[in-house]
């Protein structure tokens, strides 16, 4: 196994006692039962207490890292999936939710590539597996993750992130000589669904995440990036300050602007990257905690931070950017290539031509609902 892995930083942007003093603010909301909520006082889902937890390992809080994934397990339904928000250890919104019932696999191969703890990923593994099953058995027709099993609609930035998920699970299928054959199947033709037939998912092209998202979660690469990114760089990023979470607000949070920085470096373009993380820095303070985003323009409402509050979540993504981005320098941890994809093999497309999987026309009457 690993020894602690070197804190990542950035020079002119975070040290890594920085990175260190906001993996330790991330820690000191933990519950005793393991669980990392958004904020003092607020629930906690297993995507965002995911996240959470490999931020604190790539800042060095391994014990509360391992607490935070012992915990996950804990809440695991007998059919794969998990709920949707939990308080207190109190479930509060028991819908499934598919995006939150794939991420463990990400966090778990996260945590092979800094620890190298075979023992950590056999344990995990039977939790990976079924949430992973239990996701595939979501997917619908033309290829996107039904959101919840009572609710018919894909979302396109979740189902980006179910696509590093399945690259992930299979990852670690490789390793412990476990194929899943119909991972890669499901796998192949959301890649082809997000690329080739975006307008088959839930209208939310409102939302920046829905303009990153198929980028940071590897479905698409090359030109195609390139072009996606200038297609809408004008409506959501504000020079200095990050990017907006949604088009028709003047509100930049923090964490979608760490998450565009990550997708930036997926595909090369390091100078934006940078520059984006490097513009988000007015969100920290002192105690290395996080502002959630902030309101900038003209009149009493603006020029403020808002919600009045630190969140894990954006915390989280900063920690993970600096990793992602200071691989250019060689101050990172193993795990750095995550967003980029470096350690998961072949993309899914290749591995579901391989298998021979079709590409789907889209089905047109998929309904949209809003968020």
């Amino acid at each position: 196994m690993n020894p602690r892995a070197p804190i990542p930083s950035i020079a002119g942007i975070m040290t890594a006692s920085e990175v260190a003093q906001t993996a330790s603010a991330i820690a000191a909301v933990q519950e005793p039962c393991g669980a990392v909520p958004w904020a003092v006082g607020e629930h906690t889902d297993i995507w965002n207490h995911v996240e959470a937890a490999m931020a604190m390992l790539v800042g060095g809080e391994v014990e509360a890292a391992e607490r935070a994934y012992a915990w996950v397990r804990t809440m695991q339904r007998p059919d794969g999936s998990w709920p949707m928000k939990i308080v207190g250890g109190e479930v509060i919104d028991d819908r499934a939710e598919v995006n939150m019932s794939a991420y463990l696999a990400v966090g778990v191969w996260h945590h092979w590539l800094i620890r190298g703890d075979r023992a950590f990923v056999e344990q995990f593994w039977p939790a990976v597996r079924a949430g992973l099953d239990w996701v595939v058995s979501q997917q619908l027709a033309f290829g996107g993750i039904n959101w919840t099993p009572t609710e018919s609609f894909a979302l396109l930035a979740g189902s980006s992130s179910i696509h590093q998920s399945l690259r992930a699970g299979l990852a670690m299928a490789d390793l412990l000589d476990h194929p899943q054959p119909e991972w890669e199947l499901a796998g192949g033709r959301l890649g082809h669904a997000i690329r080739e037939h975006p307008s088959c998912f839930a209208d939310k092209s409102t939302y920046s995440m829905d303009w990153y998202y198929p980028i940071l979660g590897g479905a698409v690469r090359g030109q195609r990036a390139r072009d996606l990114l200038a297609s809408r760089w004008e409506d959501f990023v504000v020079d200095g300050l990050g990017i907006r979470c949604v088009d028709t607000n003047p509100w930049v949070t923090g964490a979608e602007t760490c998450e565009l920085a990550m997708a930036l470096d997926a595909i090369g373009d390091h100078g934006r990257a940078l520059t984006l993380l490097a513009d988000m820095q007015h969100l920290r303070d002192e105690h290395g905690r996080y502002w959630t985003g902030w309101v900038f323009g003209e009149g009493p409402t603006q020029n403020q931070y808002w919600p009045v509050e630190h969140t894990t979540y954006t915390a989280a993504a900063v920690i993970l950017a600096v990793d992602a981005l200071g691989a250019s320098s060689g101050q990172c941890t193993a795990a750095s290539g995550i967003m980029r994809g470096d350690d998961f093999g072949l993309p899914l497309g290749e591995l579901a031509l391989e298998c021979g999987c079709p590409s789907l026309d889209p089905v047109p009457s998929l309904s949209r609902r809003p968020r």
